[in-house]
C-alpha cells in the first residue's frame, strides 16, 4: 500500500439507531438496540455467533428490514419498519467476508463497478479507479481477474471497491476471518488507515476481541440481540458492564468466591477456596455475597522468589500445561477453586510442578452471581496475546 499523509476531516454520516428490533420467525435477533456513531468514527460491534451483530449491520445496509425502531443517517430516516430505503440510496458501501467480487471482471472493472451510478467522464472514472487501486497496492494487478489473486489481494480489491465512490458509511462484515493470522494483521492496519483517510464513518463487526480493540474508536458488545455495553475500548476492558463483557474481552479464568469484611477503598475482599484475594467490584456487592472473580491474563504472574506486592493475592496450584509464545511461556495452572490459563513467565515450569500464582487486584473483577445464563453464553474466548483460548459451553442460535 502506498504511503499517505493526514486523514481527511470527518465527512461521514452521523449514525443513529433507536430501538432497533428484528425477529426471524419467533427468534429475536435484535431487541431494542440503540447505537450512535459520530461522523468519521470507527465503531466495532463485538459479539459471539448469535449475538445479532450481523443482523444489525445488514439492517444498516438496507439488506434486512427492521420490525421496529429506526435508523437515521445524518438526520435522514432510512428505515423504521415502514419506510425502507434500498442499499443503493443510503450512500454506503460494504466489505464482505467472502469478498463478493465479480469473477468475470478484472480488478479495475470490479473497482470501477462501484462508480456506475456516478455521472463521471471516462477520464475521471479512470483516474479515480487508478488512484484507488494504487492506494491498496494493486496497480500491477489492475488487469487480473479475481481467480488469479490471493485471498489477501482479493480483499484489497473489495476494500478499493468500497472506498472508490467515497461513501459516507463503510460497513465491514468480518472481512478478515478467512485470512491467515499474519495477513489478518497486515490488512487490519490497512483497513484502519484507509478508512480513517477517507473520513467515512465505519461500522465493523467481529467476534475477535483483539481485532476489535485494535480497530475501534468505540466498541459495542452484543449478547443475544441486546447491546450490553457501548464505550471506548479502554472502558470496555477496565470497566466491563457485565460478566459476559468481561469474559468476552479476555479472561484467564473464573473463580467462585465469597466477599467478606469491608471493602478496601475501590477493592473488595474475596475468599476463593482457602485464599483471600482483593478484587475490583463490578456493580454493587453485598457483604458475604457469592461472586465470581474473572481474572484478566495480565493480572497473573508466577512468584519466583521476589517479594510480592503488599496487596497481591496468591494461589497455590499445579502446572497442567505449558506453551511457548515467543515472548515467553504461558501456563495453564490448576488451583483449588478452578483453572487459570495464560499465566505468563519468561521461563517454562514443567507440568506437574507446584507453583504460586500472584494476582494483581486491578485485573481481578468480582461480579455478583445473578443467573445461570452467565455461565452458558460463551463459545470461544481468546485470552493472552499468544492466542491461547478457553472453550466454554455455549448455546447455539438459529441465526446471528
Amino acid at each position: 500500500m502506498t504511503a499517505r499523509t493526514l486523514a481527511q476531516p470527518p465527512r461521514g454520516h452521523r449514525l443513529s439507531v433507536r430501538g432497533a428490533t428484528k425477529r426471524f420467525g419467533t427468534v429475536p435477533a435484535l431487541s431494542s438496540v440503540d447505537v450512535d456513531a459520530e461522523p468519521g468514527q470507527f465503531l466495532v460491534l463485538l459479539g459471539p455467533s448469535g449475538s445479532g451483530k450481523s443482523t444489525l449491520v445488514r439492517c444498516l445496509a438496507g439488506v434486512e428490514r427492521l420490525d421496529a425502531g429506526q435508523i437515521s443517517l445524518s438526520g435522514q430516516l432510512v428505515g423504521d419498519g415502514r419506510r425502507h430505503l434500498p442499499p443503493e440510496r443510503r450512500d454506503l458501501a460494504m466489505v464482505f467476508q467472502d469478498y463478493a467480487l465479480w469473477p468475470h471482471l478484472s480488478v479495475a472493472e470490479n473497482v470501477g463497478y462501484a462508480l456506475r451510478r456516478r455521472q463521471l467522464s471516462p477520464s475521471e472514472h479512470r483516474r479515480r479507479v487508478g488512484a484507488t487501486i494504487e492506494r491498496v497496492g494493486l496497480t500491477h494487478h489492475a488487469g487480473r481477474y479475481p481467480g488469479e489473486l490471493s485471498g489477501g489481494e482479493q480483499q484489497r480489491v473489495a476494500l478499493a471497491r468500497a472506498i472508490v465512490a467515497e461513501p459516507g458509511l463503510l460497513l465491514f462484515d468480518e472481512p478478515l476471518s478467512n485470512l491467515d493470522a499474519d495477513l489478518r494483521e497486515r490488512l487490519r492496519v490497512e483497513i484502519s488507515t484507509l478508512t480513517r483517510e477517507t473520513g467515512a464513518t465505519a461500522v465493523y463487526i467481529t467476534h475477535d476481541q483483539s481485532e476489535a480493540f485494535a480497530l475501534a474508536d468505540r466498541i459495542g458488545v452484543l449478547d443475544h440481540g441486546r447491546l450490553v455495553q457501548l464505550d471506548r475500548p479502554e472502558q470496555i476492558y477496565h470497566q466491563p458492564a457485565t460478566a459476559f463483557v468481561a469474559r468476552f474481552t479476555g479472561a484467564a479464568g473464573e473463580l467462585p468466591g465469597r466477599t467478606f469484611g469491608a471493602s478496601d477503598g475501590a477493592l473488595v475482599r474475596v475468599q476463593v477456596g482457602a485464599a483471600n484475594l482483593l478484587a475490583r467490584p463490578i456493580g454493587v456487592l453485598g457483604r458475604e455475597a457469592s461472586v465470581r472473580v474473572l481474572v484478566r491474563p495480565a493480572a497473573t504472574s508466577i512468584a519466583e522468589g521476589a517479594a510480592a506486592a503488599p496487596d497481591a493475592g496468591m494461589l497455590r496450584g499445579v502446572v497442567a500445561d505449558v506453551a511457548y509464545r515467543g515472548r515467553g511461556y504461558d501456563h495453564v495452572v490448576e488451583v483449588q477453586a478452578g483453572t487459570l490459563s495464560a499465566v505468563h513467565s519468561p521461563r517454562a515450569y514443567p507440568r506437574g510442578e507446584s507453583i504460586d500464582v500472584l494476582l494483581d487486584p486491578q485485573g481481578c473483577l468480582a461480579f455478583a452471581i445473578e443467573k445461570e445464563r452467565d455461565t452458558l453464553d460463551l463459545t470461544t474466548v481468546t485470552v493472552g496475546s499468544g492466542g491461547s483460548s478457553v472453550q466454554l459451553a455455549g448455546r447455539p442460535s438459529a441465526r446471528e
